[in-house]
């Protein structure tokens, strides 16, 4: 298993990059899919966000499910301690749920019933920014993406960022979402259902509550 260590406005030296292999060393263990884990650091500048100047996001890339997590804190090695905690407890997750899919299996199998138990296999979301004085870049306009690399650029003068990222579409039910926006940590999830082949989205309400958002594509303009 690689891990790979990136800096956004950040130098990385040798000794915070062996911290960072040595916290993540275990996670193959927990996930033997896992195939390569992505550190990236973003150090933010701005004094009146010093609390949360040191980011961290950690992703898990394997043949399962992407798995990642994230924390900011002032401190680098702390934002690391904070999000290794979080990711380690979504890989056990998910290596508990695979267990169990495992186990339904087999009762099916000695049952007689035959189950197909669909694999997650996510697309890798390595992201790189494209330059903010980069004219050709148009929001609005159509253009040809490359899977998984996210255009980032400033709208014309003004303070505004516009991050684009094209991901593989992958037919889930909404159990499934749920379960992948938790593993990913996000308070959102892109899907398409998997019975109603709408693009949908689900979200978090509060405590224990989610939504779903779906489209009618039948609709024309």
């Amino acid at each position: 298993m690689d891990i790979i260590v990136e800096g956004r406005n950040a130098e990385i030296h040798s000794n915070f990059r062996d911290y960072v292999e040595d916290k993540l060393a275990k996670v193959e263990h927990f996930y033997p899919r896992a195939q390569r884990v992505e550190v990236e650091i973003t150090h933010e500048p701005n004094q009146r966000q010093a609390d949360v100047s040191e980011r961290v996001e950690i992703t898990v890339i394997g043949k399962g499910p992407i798995i990642r997590a994230e924390a900011a804190s002032s401190d680098r090695y702390a934002s690391v301690d904070i999000a290794a905690g979080k990711l380690y407890e979504r890989v056990r997750r998910a290596r508990d749920r695979a267990k169990e899919h495992r186990r339904r299996k087999d009762r099916s199998v000695k049952e007689g019933v035959d189950i197909d138990i669909e694999k997650l296999d996510l697309t890798d979301a390595r992201p790189a920014a494209i330059p903010a004085d980069d004219a050709s870049f148009d929001p609005d306009s159509p253009r040809e993406r490359e899977l998984g690399v996210a255009d980032e650029v400033q709208l014309g003068d003004s303070p505004v960022l516009v991050r684009q990222k094209l991901h593989e579409a992958k037919a889930m039910t909404v159990s499934e979402a749920l379960y992948q926006m938790e593993l990913v940590g996000h308070p959102f999830f892109l899907f398409i259902d998997s019975e109603t082949k709408q693009p949908c989205a689900v979200y978090h309400r509060r405590g224990w509550t989610y939504g779903v958002i779906r489209l009618d594509t039948t609709t024309t303009i």
